[in-house]
């Protein structure tokens, strides 16, 4: 099919403006911001947290001579009123090399964890409650002995009690209960 002067053209749409202009705050140093603050994984598509509004900004011009912070509000979209944060546009001097950064990142996520408490404090202690895990801490094997010796006069009484029949309470329906196992030979469990 040939093209002829009757044949309708796409006219050339506008392209997005590219503005030159930087900010006039002095250049952000990756060196001075916190490791965990920086996204280097993927360098054509590198990050970070913009000191000013504290969200995560992508850095334009990755290949090109000067790389700054994408043009960007310092509140949500569509939730907060479009106000333009004042750390856009400025400057990226990157000081430090991406294993550089990886080794600042590994560093700062060890001492980070070396931080975090491994054993749990024991709640407060009533005055009673300290008595006894001291009488308990103060006791022996000899100790606990006397202690079970004590108790089982009380223990056996109890089993005494436990086992008796009550006297007229039998069932007036139904057979009467067993009071002899079904299986003498199985051992007790």
């Amino acid at each position: 099919m040939a093209i002829t002067a009757a044949m309708p053209t796409a006219k050339e749409r506008p392209r997005r403006t590219r503005r030159k202009r930087v900010s006039a705050l002095p250049a952000l140093k990756l060196s001075q911001l916190l490791p965990s603050h920086i996204d280097l994984r993927n360098p054509l598509k590198a990050v970070l947290v913009c000191e000013d509004c504290k969200t995560w900004v992508p850095i334009t011009g990755m290949q090109s001579k000067v790389q700054k912070l994408v043009p960007h509000h310092t509140g949500k979209a569509d939730v907060d009123a479009a106000i333009h944060c004042r750390g856009s546009n400025r400057r990226i001097e990157f000081d430090m090399t991406i294993p550089e950064w990886r080794q600042a990142l590994a560093d700062a996520i060890t001492e980070a964890s070396s931080r975090q408490a491994t054993a749990v404090l024991p709640k407060a202690f009533s005055p009673q409650t300290d008595r006894t895990l001291r009488a308990r801490a103060e006791r022996r094997p000899a100790g606990r002995a006397d202690d079970w010796d004590a108790v089982l006069p009380r223990v056996a009484a109890a089993d005494k009690n436990r086992r008796a029949v009550p006297a007229g309470d039998a069932p007036t329906e139904g057979p009467a209960v067993p009071l002899e196992t079904l299986h003498p030979q199985c051992p007790a469990r």
